[in-house]
């Protein structure tokens, strides 16, 4: 399926308005993993016909690493940026793949001047289903199979999204099981805080192995994830345990495109 992505200053150009910004994120935008989701929720947005846009080399970082890792100043200089941006675009509601981005402009933006209807795409899924848009046929069955889902922090515990990756999950017909921690107990992949971008700490257990064990313990086909930090770490301890050819790491928005035959 071939189609283009149009950028908000072609939109513009064309004196059109789009119905949903899609914010592409860092990682969605340079990490080879994470570009196949990017790619997946915009199979997904123009299957259904949803009017969007990307901001293109006029997106940068929200800050948010720059927040976690305590340089306050950066963050509010790259947060700055990018609200000029998206105002003079007049953004109204935001998509973004990435939990961090997502909690970075939902929650930290307000206070600088920006303040946008944001949701992750996992809820964009959720509503497109509900809408009977997305039905989850014409595509791989995932029926029966077993896939667990690992809450990313920032949009579970940080912000209290646990149903809508879930039921884009149930409408599967797939056997979803959860791990020991989950939900507002769940456990980081081992990449928050900024930690994805340094070496861990001394001590005893790498965090992404722990939680890889916990995933590994339900004998799941899937491994179902909604952030591309926790993608790379679960796919690092995937490949640590061996487990590759048993065992597939997927986003939300892969299992939906796939289920749909997009």
């Amino acid at each position: 399926m071939e189609f283009k992505v149009p950028t908000m200053a072609e939109l513009m150009a064309a004196g059109e308005e789009p119905e949903i910004l899609f914010w592409v994120g860092c990682a969605g935008s340079y990490d080879e993993r994470a570009q196949k989701i990017t790619r997946d929720i915009c199979k997904i947005l123009h299957h259904v016909g949803l009017k969007y846009a990307v901001l293109g080399t006029e997106e940068s970082c929200t800050g948010d690493p720059a927040k976690r890792a305590g340089n306050e100043f950066l963050f509010q200089m790259q947060a700055m940026t990018n609200i000029e941006v998206l105002n003079a675009y007049n953004i109204k509601k935001i998509v973004t793949g990435c939990p961090h981005c997502f909690n970075t402009i939902k929650n930290e933006y307000p206070g600088l001047g920006g303040t946008y209807e944001v949701i992750h795409h996992s809820q964009l899924i959720q509503d497109l289903i509900n809408e009977g848009k997305l039905k989850a046929e014409g595509g791989e069955s995932f029926k029966g199979k077993k896939i667990t889902y690992h809450d990313p922090c920032y949009l579970g515990r940080g912000n209290g999204v646990y149903e809508a990756p879930r039921k884009a999950l149930e409408v599967l017909d797939a056997q979803l099981v959860e791990m020991k921690r989950c939900k507002a107990n769940g456990l980081c992949c081992g990449a928050g805080g900024a930690q994805m971008f340094k070496e861990p700490e001394k001590g005893n257990k790498d965090v992404n192995i722990e939680r890889i064990e916990e995933a590994l313990a339900t004998e799941p086909q899937f491994i179902a994830a909604g952030c591309p930090f926790c993608m790379t770490m679960l796919n690092d301890g995937v490949k640590l345990k061996d487990k590759e050819q048993e065992v597939k790491v997927l986003d939300i928005a892969e299992i939906t495109a796939r289920a749909n035959g997009l």
